[in-house]
């Protein structure tokens, strides 16, 4: 995993969402940088994954779980309308737990004090948990693959709220701000 802040600028003169997008000289973002904005990350082996993911999965009530596989031949004529959709900036009620096990993509939060986007670089063995509230958004990058293991508290579903002034005063973003705040 690689987290740094996403250059505006460069997205503004080639607005290919797949690519990087990072400054030059890079602009890192820690891990703390990113647990204060409520995202959590696990590096795990890719080869062994299973029992380290189920004691995560234990220890945190993630109960369900599935496989999305984003690419062109998995989401077959879906495929351009979903990264569409999965790129515009939304949240969702429910955390966001995803589990790289190949292929790779990025992941963008919103920092809340600056209201800038962090982007997150995710390969195999990167777990990341969003916090429900956040604002985010999801793109492959130029591989166009990526195959993730998607763990959720209750059953498994996916529903995006895109930003807007109903969003902003949605519960589980408020709480996200309470709670980011603290």
């Amino acid at each position: 995993m690689k987290a740094y802040w996403f250059n505006e600028e460069s997205f503004a003169q080639n607005p290919d969402q797949k690519l990087a997008h990072a400054y030059s000289p890079d602009r890192p973002v820690t891990l703390e940088t990113l647990r204060i904005s409520g995202v959590l990350y696990w590096s795990v082996s890719p080869q062994n994954w299973e029992p380290e993911i189920d004691r995560i999965a234990a220890e945190n009530g993630y109960k369900n779980r599935d496989v999305i596989n984003v690419t062109k031949e998995g989401l077959g004529d879906l495929y351009e309308a979903k990264l569409k959709i999965f790129f515009e900036e939304h949240l969702h009620e429910d955390e966001e737990i995803r589990f790289i096990l190949s292929g790779s993509g990025f992941f963008d939060v919103r920092e809340l004090k600056s209201d800038a986007w962090i982007r997150i670089h995710v390969i195999p063995g990167d777990l990341l948990v969003l916090p429900a509230g956040i604002y985010h958004r999801f793109t492959l990058d130029e591989f166009n693959a990526v195959k993730a293991l998607r763990l959720f508290k209750d059953e498994p579903r996916w529903i995006a709220y895109n930003r807007s002034g109903d969003t902003d005063i949605n519960p589980f973003r408020v709480k996200y701000i309470q709670e980011a705040n603290r």
